[in-house]
């Protein structure tokens, strides 16, 4: 492997601990973060990718950039950013050994919020510096991701002692990184796809709804609610409870039997609105905003369907 140092990047001199990276799966968060690391002054070597949306995504974020096969990809860089879908990590890593493309002190780097590094030493080659980073964001896969990086907040796992490399790299694209150990890394994004991704789909419920009762704009409806919602639980987290509204904090068993007849028609959101309206109880009871008689009468009222018993 050449020496890392004197080489040019986009038509600049590299400095001193510049790498030479490159892609395998340049999906919408691989291309994202490469061309963050090539603004740092890191040289892209190469990037992966067969589809014509992921051809042109390097073409617009990775302009010079050539395409080549995962193992070429590897064979030419120090730092491999290995950003494919959680369940392809290992097989692609066990792949790319068979084919000894890995090789000994290689910076191997996935962007799983499930996964921590273990997945990566069980199938790489030994040897190579696992190193799990996660950006807490979504992507766009465009240029517009480019300055959402900056404060953004990484997810970092790595082998003792080589932690600082990966926290290195997140500053480097402009992010915060925070460390979430091995063990832990299941209930992190467990936890932030229950926050986000659970969220869509409730407002998606929400004006669905809407809209077959003849609202044409569910969305001007449910902006103001959902925004104060939202953002006053985040200054209140971890609790929240001071932000809670709604029947379920007044004790209003009535009008949460009212809202199950209503929602008989349309089984998905009545599943969910149970769901989350038990967890809201459970929450407003151990937050002092509800007692125990109208808990009581509260969980009466859900019922019990739906949750196994």
């Amino acid at each position: 492997m050449d020496d890392v140092r004197g080489h040019a990047v986009n038509g600049n001199t590299r400095r001193p601990g510049r790498l030479r990276i490159g892609v395998v799966g340049a999906g919408k968060v691989g291309a994202v973060l490469a061309a963050a690391l090539r603004e740092a002054g890191h040289e892209i070597v190469a990037a992966s990718g067969v589809s014509e949306e992921t051809l042109s995504r390097i073409d617009a974020l990775l302009p010079g950039v050539p395409v080549a096969d995962p193992d070429e990809v590897v064979r030419a860089a120090e730092l491999v950013l290995l950003t494919v879908p959680d369940d392809a990590i290992g097989p692609v890593a066990a792949g790319l050994a068979k084919v000894e493309a890995w090789r000994p002190g290689q910076l191997v780097v996935h962007t799983s919020g499930r996964h921590g590094i273990d997945v990566l030493a069980e199938h790489a080659t030994p040897g190579i510096v696992p190193l799990a980073i996660h950006p807490a964001m979504t992507f766009t896969g465009t240029s517009m991701d480019r300055p959402r990086l900056i404060d953004a907040v990484f997810a970092v796992t790595a082998p003792p002692g080589l932690l600082p490399i990966a926290q290195a790299l997140v500053v480097e694209m402009g992010g915060e990184p925070i460390v979430v150990e091995e063990w832990d890394r299941p209930l992190y994004h467990a936890a932030l796809v229950h926050g986000a991704n659970h969220v869509v789909t409730a407002v998606a419920q929400a004006s669905q709804v809407l809209s077959r009762i003849g609202i044409e704009e569910p969305a001007r409806v449910l902006g103001p609610l959902i925004h104060a919602s939202v953002d006053g639980a985040l200054r209140d987290a971890p609790g929240a409870v001071s932000t809670l509204t709604g029947p379920v904090v007044r004790g209003d068993a009535g009008t949460v039997a009212a809202h199950l007849r209503a929602l008989e028609g349309q089984p998905e959101a009545l599943f969910a609105y149970r769901a989350m309206a038990r967890a809201t109880a459970d929450l407003a009871l151990s937050g002092g905003r509800i007692g125990p008689a109208q808990y009581a009468d509260l969980i009466a009222t859900l019922g019990t369907e739906g949750m196994g018993d």
